[in-house]
């Protein structure tokens, strides 16, 4: 008698603390990243990251004036190019204010400000009336910051004002074979320093965030935003075959190009996802070459912590309690299923000799074992404690009517149940009724 009771007991303390890990184990969140990347992104103020220029424009009414004089104003430090022939077609009888980049929020809120003219280009940042045109291929992010082409932008806003078919894009940006005079000092600089700055470059120096963007090591050529429709050397191919194997970062303005290992598939995955983030700023702001490769290399580090490109999955040790968490409510189940089994062996002893309460106890505990098996409900939780309670209870003499107490609670707990199944035959006056016929 006493080892079925130090079985009983134990069971029921088996499945409360198999509840309890459980119910904690929910709480768990969900870490589905490749890793915590340590690249130092985040959001600045505007003028915090020297992306003001010293660049003015004039009042409204100055800008007006010039507006309505030519269908084409160009403000002083404009740095915006198109094709003319193509944008001529389809910008009909609008007029066109360029203004450099550069500018705070109160001097851009001026350029639109003015009424006249019907589009306006601040930096690269091309818009018009309610309408904002954006690149969203890597072929118009490299024309846009790397010669301030600026056609496919305009070509789109102008067709989308007028409520005409948007033409195909065009791509205008050509490359060209350096010449092996420029490639020669660049080299140098590479070999000596790993960093080659050309005359009108504004990079200083490499960033600190190259440390975990490329742990190996990288070369970095920067040169000025190339001039607009002259074709643009190409250094990239030129550098691998004398750097074979060594990770290469050209930048031509504000756009950077990447050449070396895994480069088929990871200079656009970089690029794409840093330009499709960054290129709204870098359109209207005039950030320091150093700005722009900063931001770059800690999206390559972002890629890098992502899994995608060669780094070996770390190790990750054995988690017992993710393994073990599907098989606990069933072993929740199993407990409960021998706790209550045991403590209806012993109640229906009683049921012999006695009637009402301790057979309504029997028939509960009865149809309890049954719905645990069918639901994990937590109705079916507090419905077990209940009948536990009730059980103690009765074997203490205690009131009859706290026992009835507790197994009306029990009661409407297992009916929660079976409702929650869809099953009338659990409900509990269905099922006593059907015990007893």
């Amino acid at each position: 008698m006493a080892r079925t009771g130090w079985l009983r007991w134990g069971s029921l303390g088996v499945a409360v603390l198999v509840l309890v890990v459980f119910l904690v184990a929910q709480r768990q969140s969900v870490d589905v990243s490749y890793g915590q990347s340590p690249s130092s992104s985040g959001t600045v103020e505007e003028g915090s990251a020297g992306e003001l220029s010293d660049a003015t424009v004039p009042s409204v009414e100055e800008m007006s004036a010039l507006v309505k004089a030519s269908p084409v104003v160009r403000l002083p430090g404009s740095t915006a190019y198109w094709d003319e022939a193509r944008v001529n077609a389809v910008i009909g009888d609008a007029h066109i204010l360029v203004a450099p980049p550069g500018l705070d929020e109160a001097e851009r809120g001026r350029v639109r400000d003015v009424e006249e003219a019907g589009i306006r280009v601040i930096g690269t940042e091309v818009t018009g009336g309610a309408y904002q045109a954006t690149a969203d291929t890597l072929p118009d992010w490299r024309a846009q910051f790397a010669t301030g082409d600026v056609t496919n932008l305009l070509v789109t806003l102008a067709a989308g004002i007028a409520k005409r078919p948007t033409p195909p894009d065009v791509d205008g940006f050509r490359w060209r074979e350096p010449t092996a005079a420029e490639v020669e000092p660049v080299a140098a600089d590479l070999r000596a320093s790993g960093l080659h700055v050309a005359a009108g470059a504004t990079l200083a120096k490499v960033p600190d965030s190259a440390k975990t963007a490329f742990p190996d090591g990288a070369l970095y050529v920067a040169l000025p935003r190339q001039p607009y429709g002259e074709p643009v050397p190409n250094f990239g191919p030129a550098l691998v075959k004398l750097f074979p194997d060594k990770p290469i970062v050209v930048l031509y303005g504000e756009w950077i190009e990447y050449h070396g290992p895994r480069e088929a598939d990871f200079a656009s995955v970089a690029a794409a996802s840093f330009y499709g983030q960054a290129a709204d700023r870098i359109s209207r702001y005039a950030y320091p070459q150093g700005n722009v490769l900063h931001a770059y290399l800690n999206r390559v580090t972002d890629v890098r912590y992502a899994g995608l490109f060669d780094r070996p999955l770390p190790y990750v040790p054995l988690d017992p309690l993710r393994v073990a968490l599907p098989a606990l409510p069933w072993l929740f189940a199993a407990c409960a299923a021998v706790f209550l089994a045991l403590s209806a062996t012993s109640l229906r002893r009683k049921a012999f000799t006695t009637t009402g309460t301790p057979a309504r106890l029997a028939g509960l505990t009865a149809l309890a074992i049954e719905v645990s098996g069918l639901s994990h409900d937590p109705s079916v939780v507090r419905g077990i404690a209940k009948l536990t309670a009730a059980s103690e209870a009765l074997a203490e003499n205690l009131p009859d009517q706290h026992v009835r107490g507790l197994l009306d609670g029990a009661s409407r707990d297992l009916d929660e149940v079976a409702r929650a199944l869809g099953r009338n035959d659990y409900l509990s006056d269905v099922y006593l009724r059907g015990r007893v016929a």
